[in-house]
């Protein structure tokens, strides 16, 4: 009853948004669909720029991913899954609104749905997959409250701090999220130690306060709840903290040089958490806590023609958790991405990355106690745990700038070992992510 529910909100308000684009196109032609505009839908009669001038940014976004396994992959049969996010969101400018300097609100609604190839076709059923294809496919395909927050500078912006729900990947161990491979997508801290750091579109209760040491360092430290009841697909909208289990605490220092005058970020990082947490083993007493670190890093190298919006940047992921409490012990990635390859797509980008994901030895010998219990020892057998490895993802993708507010990025993936288990075919994966402003 709720799924359906939530689908004829979400195509009301895609007929809406149509609507307000049909209104616009008759008030001022060259504003809706015009490739230079800020969103599809133009600027509404000059009712955008009104409510921009007036300190309100209303956000109507999509992200669109599609993937067919090309080859390989735990079940060959050729298929295509496609999975979507719709995001309504307000940012409001507190010092035009009400004259509180450097000061912003934030509320956002997102709504997922579709399905994901990853965990159709792609991985063992019995073990799953680390990476995923389509990363906009995930925590629920729901809608749920991501953003409800207010920041508020201090001392001419040096301090600020910012409470209300938000998760730790919008501020800590931040990316970009122009792959569609999950290996190369937003907070990496998230993506291997998901059972206690949830990342976009799961929001908690948080506070984040950060203080500006120099103009390119900075310092951050965080407290969120972590609440494994949020996970659950009817509570998108949840308040209260019943079902809390403790707080994460995530420290980083954030520094953005200009290399050549390029710019660059380097964020150095550490998380705890006071959540009890199942030791790898499967025997072993519940531990206390759990921990980790990361290292993120991103750097333009040069410029194109002299033009610095256009040239070669270069990044990299590391991160390392608690061997005694998680099943990923290591992760570390790499990458390039150029911008503005050609004179007459000055606005497209090419990227590639190579990532790999590593299990933890003791969470192996785990699964191979289990095997040595029941006695099974073939992999076709259904009872078999599989034993798992590295699991490596590699993509390329080419970002068309179809016009400010469309951007179309095929792409090709390579997964070896899907899930680290090595009797899985080595899986090529044809994909699309589409991104849209309306």
């Amino acid at each position: 009853m709720y799924k359906h529910k939530g689908k004829r909100v979400r195509h009301l308000a895609v007929l809406s948004l149509a609507a307000l684009g049909g209104l616009s196109s008759a008030a001022h032609a060259a504003d809706a669909f015009d490739p230079e505009a800020g969103g599809m839908t133009g600027d509404w009669g000059g009712l955008r720029t009104e409510l921009l001038d007036k300190g309100y940014d209303i956000k109507l976004e999509y992200v669109g991913e599609g993937a067919t396994n090309m080859r390989g992959g735990y079940n060959n049969d050729h298929t295509a899954r496609w999975s979507s996010q719709y995001m309504f969101g307000l940012a409001v400018d507190m010092n035009k609104t009400l004259g509180w300097e450097n000061s912003v609100f934030k509320v956002a609604i997102t709504s997922r749905d579709g399905r994901n190839l990853t965990n159709d076709n792609i991985g063992d059923p019995r073990s799953g997959t680390y990476s995923s294809v389509q990363e906009v496919w995930g925590r629920g395909q729901t809608w749920r409250l991501t953003q409800l927050w207010l920041s508020k500078g201090f001392f001419d912006g040096r301090l600020d701090i910012k409470a209300g729900r938000f998760g730790e990947g919008e501020d800590f161990n931040s990316f970009d999220c122009d792959f569609q491979n999950l290996a190369f997508c937003g907070s990496q801290v998230g993506n291997w130690v998901g059972d206690q750091w949830y990342n976009w579109p799961v929001s908690q209760w948080a506070m984040r306060v950060k203080y500006n040491l120099t103009p390119e360092l900075f310092a951050q430290v965080g407290v969120y709840e972590q609440n494994p009841s949020l996970l659950e697909t009817g509570n998108g909208f949840k308040m209260n903290t019943s079902g809390s289990k403790g707080v994460i605490l995530p420290v980083e220092l954030v520094w953005s040089p200009k290399l050549n005058s390029l710019p660059g970020e380097y964020r150095f990082g550490y998380y705890y958490s006071t959540a009890d947490a199942d030791d790898v083993d499967g025997v072993s007493s519940r531990h206390s806590s759990k921990h980790g670190y990361w290292v993120v890093a991103k750097q333009q190298l040069t410029t194109h023609n002299g033009d610095a919006s256009r040239g070669l940047s270069v990044f990299a992921n590391f991160t390392v958790h608690d061997k005694a409490t998680n099943k990923v012990d290591n992760y570390i990635q790499a990458g390039v991405v150029y911008k503005g390859p050609f004179d007459a797509r000055p606005k497209d980008d090419i990227g590639f990355g190579l990532a790999r994901v590593h299990t933890n030895s003791d969470a192996r010998d785990a699964q191979r106690a289990a095997n040595l219990a029941t006695g099974i020892d073939n992999y076709d057998n259904p009872g078999y745990v599989p034993l798992q490895y590295s699991e490596y993802n590699a993509e390329l993708y080419y970002g068309v700038h179809v016009t400010n507010w469309l951007t179309v990025r095929p792409n090709i993936q390579f997964m070896r070992n899907p899930g680290g288990v090595k009797e899985v075919d080595n899986a090529v994966v044809g994909g699309l992510k589409v991104q849209a402003v309306f």
